[in-house]
């Protein structure tokens, strides 16, 4: 598997407890192994539709703000936030990371941003934490 982009939000004194990982479904046959996975594929409309937002990426902040104000996003991010924080204690008693594994078309948009924010709810939390996207750099699929 080769990884596009690897970002670390780390506490000082802190281990990182989870890893979060953005990928397209278009570019792998499964998705990665992980503790939890989300198919947003059906679930949230991909701003590759919009011609302006096609060849940015969940990190631009139009793709990011496109992607967070559909209905349901917000509560996907504190859903699967609430069941990796639920998931630690397990983990912990294995000494094993929680692993979170979102998808989508081509995983350049909407698992990025999901991916970040998700990411984002853990290291508030006090967590530290890998954020891992997969097919970031891949070319714009044509479909």
């Amino acid at each position: 598997m080769s990884v596009d982009t690897v970002t670390e939000l780390s506490i000082p004194g802190e281990s990182v407890r989870y890893v979060v990982e953005s990928f397209g479904y278009l570019h792998t046959d499964a998705a990665p192994a992980a503790d939890l996975v989300l198919d947003v594929r059906h679930s949230l409309k991909d701003p590759h539709v919009s011609p302006e937002l096609r060849t940015l990426t969940g990190l631009d902040t139009k793709v990011w703000l496109n992607v967070m104000i559909q209905p349901g996003a917000r509560d996907l991010v504190a859903g699967l936030t609430a069941s990796a924080l639920a998931l630690r204690p397990s983990a912990d008693a294995r000494g094993e990371l929680v692993r979170i594994a979102i998808g989508c078309q081509g995983g350049r948009h909407r698992s990025v941003v999901l991916a970040a924010a998700i990411a984002e709810a853990l290291f508030a939390a006090g967590n530290g934490v890998a954020v891992v996207h997969t097919h970031l750099a891949r070319p714009v699929v044509d479909r």
